[in-house]
């Protein structure tokens, strides 16, 4: 059996971190090399190998691969919704070249798999706003949610050409309390923890009634690793599946913080990010990912409030 060594290009990111040390756990602290542009993670130091890398050079990561004996990559570098919108075209240029360039490596020194993330945001404003299945219209309205679309075409071509063994899920907002956000339009929903922790009020860039499909990221760390450890014959999805725990809005999840700190007020000022919602759906069909290799979440809203907040009190 073949010894994994997997490079986790952008682990000091918000999934980057704790997949990283996921993984490290699995697999062993030096069979998992992080990598990233930004300096290492305080999380991650001295828990196993970090490289500073550029996805982008693609000479410098291929060098990286063949030194490093690497067999798997998973890439999560990339420029999120609401930071892509002010600048479209570094965003696309980043999401779409960093992939690209980790697929063609893949499929030069014949990796046994990658790993690279899409998101809800490819859903456009004709998606269907509840349930959204697997297939349906998708007429992305942001430029990461083009490149994240595109991207999923550029996964399933070389699985289909080229035999790349390369696994996907459409993420959506994601919850954490180990790593700060990347500049995304479901960020209210960690940046009001930290809010109703320090200041006891928040005021957020959404309206109150915006429902988003959200998760909290052990179950999104979880979802990863399960795909990614399910057999080749499971896996009927080359472009990306959709994956799925809980909607709420942002009066729900105040409401929710205010049975932990009952003082916490919530105000609304919606700006540009609230466009970007409520072009994406509701809530998610994620049946295939359920069907196929057996997808459960467990964090529901009161469960993940709950470990946020006494995660957040034992971090102060």
């Amino acid at each position: 059996m073949i010894k994994e060594k997997i490079l986790v290009i952008g682990a000091s990111g918000q999934i980057g971190v704790e997949l990283t040390l996921a993984l490290r756990k699995i697999y062993g602290n030096a069979n998992v090399v992080a990598s990233d542009l930004r300096e290492e993670n305080d999380l991650l130091k001295g828990s196993g190998p970090y490289v500073s890398l550029d996805v982008m050079n693609k000479e410098m990561l291929h060098v990286q691969v063949i030194r490093q004996n690497i067999t798997q990559i998973y890439l999560l570098a990339a420029i999120l919704s609401a930071t892509g919108e002010k600048n479209p075209n570094l965003a696309w240029n980043l999401n779409m070249q960093s992939l690209l360039n980790v697929l063609d490596i893949a499929r030069e020194e014949k990796l046994t798999k990658v790993y690279w993330p899409s998101s809800i945001a490819v859903f456009g404003p004709s998606s269907p706003k509840k349930l959204c299945p697997q297939q349906t219209i998708i007429e992305p309205a942001t430029v990461y949610g083009i490149s994240k679309y595109a991207g999923e075409f550029w996964c399933n071509y070389f699985h289909q050409r080229y035999g790349v063994d390369v696994r996907s899920l459409r993420y959506p907002g994601l919850i954490s309390y180990k790593s700060a956000p990347g500049g995304g339009t479901t960020d209210y929903a960690v940046e009001i923890f930290y809010e109703a922790m320090e200041e006891k009020k928040y005021e957020c860039f959404l309206g109150a009634g915006t429902y988003l499909p959200m998760m909290y990221m052990p179950d999104a760390i979880r979802a990863t690793i399960e795909l990614m450890e399910a057999p080749q014959d499971r896996i009927s999805v080359r472009h990306s599946y959709n994956l799925s725990s809980m909607s709420f809005s942002p009066a729900e999840i105040a409401t929710e913080i205010k049975k932990h700190i009952p003082e916490f007020e919530i105000s609304y000022k919606p700006d540009y990010r609230q466009t970007i919602a409520d072009s994406w759906p509701q809530s998610i069909d994620d049946s295939v990912a359920r069907n196929d290799w057996g997808w459960k979440h467990e964090y529901d809203l009161p469960k993940m409030c709950g470990d946020m907040l006494k995660n957040l009190e034992i971090q102060k």
